[in-house]
């Protein structure tokens, strides 16, 4: 009969004991590692949504902003004179045109629709105010001849109702200006 040798039985059954728990953390930390990259990927596409969510607020938020903006017209009437239509349903301040470099030197205020009908006198610029559904026309003086045959471009800068500045040429172009401070 063979006989165990106790001093070293319990080194062997460490030994196992600890190859075991090796086995345990080596797996526990692959699955940890798994896990980890799913996350990662996880929250990679999350980010990519809210990146694509952020740009439809922005771009809801951009249109927003432009609503009233887009609803002023810049152009000109057959009495040689540049008009600005405000077609929305709020007030815009601070009205100026220019043709080019040459701004416009006076201004008077018609219902939209009716540029032969000044509803006032004429005013000094830039123009305090156009309602909603009204309109402004402005004069160059003896100089809209030369604009004309130059073709200028008319361009008008107001502040909306949310106290946005903006800028709108007669071919539409609209622009949001840089705060004035």
């Amino acid at each position: 009969m063979s006989s165990i040798d106790w001093g070293d039985a319990p080194t062997w059954i460490a030994a196992v004991f600890a190859g075991g728990a090796a086995l345990f953390a080596g797996l526990t930390i692959k699955s940890q590692r798994q896990q980890i990259a799913e996350q990662r990927d996880f929250i990679g596409e999350q980010s990519r949504n809210l990146w694509l969510e952020r740009e439809a607020l922005e771009a809801g938020q951009q249109e927003r902003r432009q609503a009233q903006a887009k609803l002023v017209r810049v152009g000109r009437t057959t009495q040689h004179m540049g008009v600005v239509e405000n077609g929305s349903d709020s007030p815009i301040t601070n009205v100026s045109l220019r043709a080019g470099d040459t701004p416009a030197v006076n201004a008077g205020v018609y219902m939209r629709g009716n540029t032969q009908a000044p509803d006032g006198e004429r005013t000094d610029l830039p123009f305090a105010l156009i309602g909603a559904g009204r309109g402004a026309t402005f004069s160059f003086g003896d100089i809209w001849r030369e604009i004309a045959q130059n073709r200028e471009t008319l361009v008008a800068t107001f502040t909306d109702a949310d106290g946005i500045r903006w800028q709108l040429d007669e071919h539409r172009l609209l622009v949001e200006l840089a705060d004035e401070e």
